[in-house]
């Protein structure tokens, strides 16, 4: 273990989680999920069921009949208009999942909605041209399927072929035939489908990986390739049949893990699941005796009889380049998470699909030279998108006491923000004013330029060294910008 050459000194180390079930060692998940900074409908319901935190999932459940539409479909943001089948049928498929309930109400609206979907009588185009209706309807009925409110001929105006099907489809399938015993041929169509799935199946190294995996991440339907694989071991780990795979799969699962967590929001939430699940059936061993990590001169011991939850330790970074090692003395094998942490500056503006401007205009100033108290200020991002792109997000932050102007609440004047520039063809779903951050969420942003602007008053006076400005893809991450900074000051 080595500190980073450009992080801040003083600040870090290496952290070591120690937990006796897989299900809970999860601790990169944890993190990324308690400090996740978005707030769609999907991304409360996945960092609820992450998190495994049923006070918030019933917080959750409360706004959930504000977001529904007039068919009965969820909205990503209850300032929209249409719902998505896409979102409906993951909460529903989600909170089965995890035995959690969903009002009785308002999860018969979702039902209704869904079966009407698949049925026809409602329509939601996709939002990109591509024939995925087929994709779209299975997902419905699978979810339908787990509340015992699908039967077969919902499948009628579904062309069954699963050999062309992406590997979401045809997990959603096994799942459907597992859940709907009355289906013709169902058995013969089980070993079918999980032919085509272990086919697919891909191990290089100790990564779990699909031979599809480049038609597989369907971002406009939230689906990646961590979510099909996360998926898979929840569909194999009822099965004996799958028994003695199973161990792989899941060490395969967790190889895709990038900074202790899988890629999307969803991914995390089923991940969780799946590996909970996994620790039931196969940590039927329970963890006693101790756990030795030392590092440099420095050592922690953890005892499993005082704490038979596990145990963090943080040890400070080394002054050169040493080993970690761990001892476990003891039955059973707790499960150790090694993070290090480092604070690292960015001094470049990255680009990975996006490009970023950020302009900043004085509209009310005191002083020509300096920021001040009470002076108001434009902020015009300009961004640039490499290609098209569902759900994306652009986040600029403020410094602390700041004011975004534009709500019309309390003392806020709409006055002051009339004028703000938006230009280009993206989407704008919803915009949050929040007292750190700015940020607007975009539907669907379109290959090209467009423009945004924000009126802000500085209400308090001090130095802030201001996060990075970033958008990104929520369900394509590889596609992202950011840039730096400069620290901000504001006299009285």
């Amino acid at each position: 273990m080595d500190r980073p050459q450009e992080a801040i000194a003083g600040r870090g180390g290496v952290r070591v989680t120690l937990r006796p079930k897989l299900g809970q060692g999860l601790s990169g998940v944890t993190d990324y999920m308690v400090g996740y900074p978005y707030l769609c409908m999907e991304q409360k319901i996945s960092v609820a069921v992450a998190l495994r935190d049923e006070n918030r999932w019933k917080r959750v459940m409360s706004e959930l009949p504000t977001h529904l539409d007039a068919d009965g479909l969820v909205k990503y943001f209850a300032s929209m208009t249409w719902g998505s089948p896409t979102l409906t049928s993951y909460i529903l498929a989600i909170a089965h999942e995890a035995g959690w309930s969903i009002p009785e109400e308002t999860k018969g609206k979702m039902e209704t909605a869904l079966r009407n979907f698949v049925e026809g009588s409602i329509v939601r185009y996709s939002p990109i041209p591509t024939a995925d209706l087929s994709i779209r309807k299975l997902s419905a009925v699978e979810a339908l399927s787990r509340y015992r409110k699908a039967e077969g001929k919902l499948l009628s105006s579904i062309s069954i072929e699963p050999n062309l099907w992406p590997t979401s489809t045809v997990i959603d399938w096994l799942n459907i035939l597992q859940n709907m015993g009355d289906l013709p041929s169902r058995t013969d169509r089980i070993k079918e489908a999980e032919q085509i799935l272990r086919s697919r199946l891909n191990f290089q190294g100790t990564t779990l990986g699909f031979s599809t995996e480049k038609t597989d991440a369907l971002w406009w339907l939230m689906i990646s390739n961590d979510v099909n694989a996360v998926r898979a071991v929840l569909f194999f780990l009822p099965f004996e049949r799958w028994k003695e795979d199973l161990p792989r799969i899941v060490q395969g699962a967790l190889g895709r893990q990038k900074n202790g967590r899988w890629d999307l929001t969803l991914a995390n939430a089923w991940g969780m699941m799946a590996m909970e699940k996994f620790s039931k059936v196969f940590e039927a061993v329970s963890v006693s005796g101790s756990t030795r990590a030392t590092l440099s001169s420095q050592s922690q011991v953890t005892d499993w009889s005082a704490s038979p939850k596990g145990n963090v330790s943080l040890f400070p970074w080394p002054a050169k380049k040493e080993d970690l090692s761990l001892t476990h003395q003891g039955t059973g094998k707790p499960w150790a998470t090694l993070q290090s942490l480092a604070a690292i500056p960015l001094k470049e503006p990255l680009s990975s699909g996006y490009k970023i401007k950020r302009t900043v205009i004085p509209m009310e100033r005191k002083d020509s030279n300096a920021w001040s108290r009470g002076d108001i200020l434009r902020v015009r991002l300009e961004v640039e998108a490499q290609a098209d792109q569902t759900w994306v997000v652009v986040s600029d932050p403020v410094p602390a006491g700041a004011t975004i102007l534009g709500s019309g609440l309390g003392r806020d004047s709409q006055l002051l923000s009339q004028g703000e520039e938006w230009k280009g063809m993206a989407w704008l779903a919803y915009e949050e004013r929040s007292f750190e951050t700015y940020r607007a969420y975009y539907e669907y942003v379109p290959k090209g330029k467009w423009v945004l602007e924000y009126t802000l008053r500085l209400n308090q006076s001090g130095v802030f060294q201001l996060p990075t400005t970033r958008v990104e893809a929520l369900y394509f991450p590889e596609m992202f910008g950011e840039i730096p900074n400069q620290t901000m000051k504001i006299q009285p």
